[in-house]
C-alpha cells in the first residue's frame, strides 16, 4: 500500500477536481507532496475504489471519499 497522501480518482471527475484543490492547498501548508492514482490506469484501484471516487488515503488508510474536508485532512496529518 502506498504511503503518504494519495488521491485516487479519474480525469473528467468534477469531485476529483475539487478534492485535488483541497489536497493541494493543505499539503502545501505541510510542505508535503501527494500522489494521484488514475483508476483508468490502475485496475486494482478501479476494482477497490471506482464507486467512491475521489478517495483520499493517508499512509494507506482511507480518510475520505467523495468530498475531502480540509479540516479533517489537517487533523489526520497532525496526528501522524
Amino acid at each position: 500500500m502506498m504511503q503518504g497522501v494519495v488521491l485516487v480518482g479519474k480525469p473528467g471527475c468534477h469531485l476529483c477536481d475539487v478534492a485535488r484543490e483541497v489536497v493541494e492547498l493543505v499539503c502545501a501548508d505541510y510542505d508535503l507532496d501527494f500522489t494521484e492514482i488514475n483508476i483508468w490506469e490502475d485496475p486494482r484501484s478501479a476494482d477497490r475504489y471506482a464507486d467512491r471516487i475521489p478517495v483520499l488515503l493517508v499512509d494507506g488508510a482511507e480518510v475520505a471519499h467523495f468530498r475531502v474536508d480540509p479540516n479533517r485532512l489537517r487533523e489526520v496529518l497532525d496526528s501522524r
